[in-house]
């Protein structure tokens, strides 16, 4: 397990409390604000990725960036795809940039996970790539990571 040397948190929602609607597919399905603590140092880039481990059949991928600087400290509320500075992927909805909750009904609660990961790289991938291509490019360069999770249902 990797060290919490760091700390994430969003005025969206507190950790492990629900994720109001206007994050989600109910509402206007908008990034949340999201800020963090400084990383470790050696750190070259930051990455987040954002998802689902309750989906049915898989997790499901609701936004993945990377390339961030090790100097910022956080993201706007409604984060748009072309936002310069970094570089996002395509979600499990088939879209480049964010996607939120949006668990089949009925299903009780699923626990959305906001990762964030320390880097000792740039992440040699363009935009649009895909969470297997994400992964894969993360594997060995992580000396940190934090998280955020947070609950929703319909």
């Amino acid at each position: 397990m990797l060290p919490l040397l760091f700390e994430i948190a969003s005025t969206g929602w507190k950790a492990a409390a629900p994720i109001p609607a206007r994050f989600t597919c109910e509402g206007e399905n908008v990034s949340p604000a999201l800020a963090w603590t400084a990383p470790p140092e050696g750190t070259i880039s930051l990455a987040l990725i954002f998802d689902d481990p309750d989906a049915p059949r898989r997790v499901w991928t609701h936004w993945t960036v990377w390339n961030l600087s090790p100097t910022s400290r956080g993201l706007p509320e409604a984060q748009v795809p072309a936002a310069a500075g970094f570089i996002q992927g395509t979600n499990d909805f088939g879209a480049v940039g964010y996607g939120g909750p949006c668990p089949p009904p009925a299903q009780g609660a699923h626990r959305y996970f906001l990762r964030l990961y320390a880097l000792d790289r740039m992440t040699p991938l363009a935009a649009g790539a895909g969470r297997v291509e994400l992964d894969a490019a993360l594997r060995g360069h992580v000396l940190a990571r934090t998280e955020l999770m947070g609950r929703f249902w319909r």
